[in-house]
């Protein structure tokens, strides 16, 4: 299953634990050894790959175990590393935090009666 936008959570969740399991025997890793080589609890590795949710700090753990850590890179890519970031980057400051659009902003807010003109 291709993960896509489109899936629930809990389906995205799921395909991840059953790609995570596939590639721990396929590295010939018992959740006992994946466990003694990532300091995490055999019961949490079963957690995971049965599709429940364990947090993301124990998944950058499992990852690096199975040398898939580097797979983070492709899920949130450097900004700095995209070609526009070095466009005519002098002029910009980095940005901080998400705002609204400025035209948005700039419409009159009017009280209910006043929408008739009166």
């Amino acid at each position: 299953m291709q993960i896509v936008n489109e899936l629930y959570e809990d389906d995205v969740l799921k395909e991840l634990s059953v790609r995570f399991r596939q590639y721990r025997i396929a590295s010939e890793m018992t959740q006992a050894d994946l466990a003694k080589k990532s300091a995490v609890s055999v019961r949490t590795i079963s957690r995971f790959e049965k599709g429940e949710d364990i947090s993301l700090l124990t998944i950058v753990k499992l990852f690096k175990a199975l040398n898939l850590a580097k797979n983070f890179e492709v899920m949130i890519p450097d900004m700095t590393k995209r070609p526009s970031y070095y466009f005519d980057n002098n002029s910009k400051r980095e940005r901080v935090r998400a705002s609204k659009n400025k035209k948005a902003e700039e419409t009159v807010w009017k009280w209910g009666d006043e929408e008739n003109g009166t």
